[in-house]
């Protein structure tokens, strides 16, 4: 198994790909626009509070915990627009061979099926490329439309972490869900979970 990077998914017209320099401007303006959409789910600093996101900073971390294989950060691109980011990290190796995913999408494509397909094209990835075992989701209990997601995806629900990240200004629980390789059929082009929400959902599936 070989971790690349640049790496580009694509699954039809979604495409994730690594956060560019000229992605800046319309980075930028998709948050601002978003940002009453994604502060009840924003992980925040129990320090400093709420703090812009600064553009330059996120796609330096971005690259280096990406080069190292640490996380793999990608946005989230519709048509060639930007729509959220998507990130699997922190990756771990060894014996316990893991990942934890995170995402999130403005509200023009919540409810369009984009999020499960870009975690399924993750998760596949992580799985048939990676050889990764386990990859886990936490979600706060209050996330309807993420928790539809998981259900989507057939991730197992594992139990709830009391008080686990600070969001939006506060410690608070999230539910965990979690899928180990195991439980997906995955074929010679190296999807699994991708042809299983296809085949379920026929590409009708919500996302946030």
């Amino acid at each position: 198994m070989v971790h690349v990077w640049p790496l580009t998914l694509q699954d039809g017209e979604l495409m994730l790909r690594p956060l560019r320099r000229r992605d800046r401007g319309a980075f930028e303006r998709l948050r601002e626009r978003n940002a009453r959409w994604l502060r009840p789910w924003d992980a925040t600093d129990p320090e400093h509070g709420a703090r812009p996101m600064d553009f330059r900073l996120l796609r330096r971390w971005n690259q280096e915990q990406a080069r190292l294989g640490l996380a793999l950060p990608l946005v989230i691109t519709v048509q060639g627009r930007l729509a959220g980011q998507i990130t699997a990290g922190p990756i771990q190796y060894g014996a316990l061979r893991s990942a934890v995913l995170g995402y999130w999408i403005s509200h023009d494509e919540a409810g369009r099926g984009v999020v499960p397909r870009a975690a399924a094209l993750v998760i596949d990835h992580l799985f048939a490329e990676l050889g990764m075992h386990r990859i886990e989701v936490t979600v706060r209990p209050e996330n309807v439309a993420s928790l539809r997601v998981v259900e989507k995806l057939h991730l197992r629900p594992e139990g709830l972490r009391r008080s686990a990240i600070h969001v939006d200004g506060a410690w608070r629980d999230h539910q965990v869900f979690a899928l180990t390789a195991e439980e997906v059929a995955t074929g010679d082009d190296g999807h699994g979970v991708l042809r299983r929400l296809h085949s379920e959902f026929s590409g009708d599936t919500p996302a946030t």
